[in-house]
């Protein structure tokens, strides 16, 4: 039986759900803890960037830079998730922060978010979810 209420999406289809999205989740794992981080976000050109102020995140990301990021949506009928996997860096060339400071990626909150961080993406994944009841557990 083959479950037609989740679609497996190409690698293109994942970066244009991501890159129409704004808001995701930082996941990291320093000494075996892991840690979570809503963020939002710009993806442009196989990267996701991010704004941060000094604190936890950029700590973190300095002990192991290895890094999962998720985002999703939905409407009424289905929803869709996206996982990236990749390697986070703090970006520190003036080039680097000029480009990034011309991308739409504005902190949501008034606070001094003065450090961009860029994730090189090596590997994205995708789902669709169509909603509906759930099946019967026995059919008949």
């Amino acid at each position: 039986m083959v479950d037609e209420s989740v679609r497996v999406l190409t690698p293109d289809e994942a970066w244009k759900l991501l890159g129409a999205a704004d808001f995701g989740r930082l996941a990291l794992s320093v000494d075996g803890q892991p840690d979570i981080f809503p963020v939002n976000f710009h993806a442009i050109d196989g990267r996701i960037l991010l704004r941060s102020g000094e604190g936890t995140k950029l700590s973190e990301l300095a002990v192991n830079s290895r890094v999962a990021f998720e985002t999703d949506g939905h409407t009424d009928a289905d929803g869709w998730s996206v996982v990236a996997k990749g390697k986070a860096r703090i970006l520190v060339s003036f080039n680097e922060i000029e480009a990034a400071d011309q991308l739409p990626l504005r902190p949501w909150i008034a606070t001094m978010k003065y450090h961009y961080v860029e994730i090189t993406v090596d590997s994205i994944t995708a789902r669709r979810f169509e909603f509906g009841p759930e099946p019967e557990r026995y059919p008949v």
